[in-house]
């Protein structure tokens, strides 16, 4: 859901979100893989959760370390991601929309 007053990072991230816990339900419960799909959940949930928290930093540090840590997250989303997909839980279709 896009909102006039977001910012195309919030909305962005967000959006990431949704798709990563659909792919986390997807590696459950057709997969029936637990431990990979959680490490992506946290990972790629956190985006944008540090993004939010960044919005209202105490101070210019606060907000740069905050997005900081929002960039190791999407990182290490990435590595999840690409974990996935070497080992044939993913496929390229699902590969390249979650990139």
């Amino acid at each position: 859901m896009y909102n006039k007053t977001d910012s195309i990072l919030k909305t962005k991230s967000y959006s990431f979100a949704i798709r990563v816990v659909k792919l986390a339900q997807y590696l459950q419960k057709e997969k029936s893989e637990y431990v990979l799909s959680k490490q992506v959940l946290r990972s790629g949930t956190a985006i944008g959760a540090l993004i939010r928290e960044a919005e209202f930093g105490q101070s210019k540090d606060d907000f740069i370390h905050k997005l900081s840590i929002s960039l190791k997250e999407a990182n290490e989303s990435d590595y999840w991601i690409s974990l996935l997909f070497d080992t044939k839980y993913i496929d390229d279709s699902m590969y390249f929309r979650l990139l």
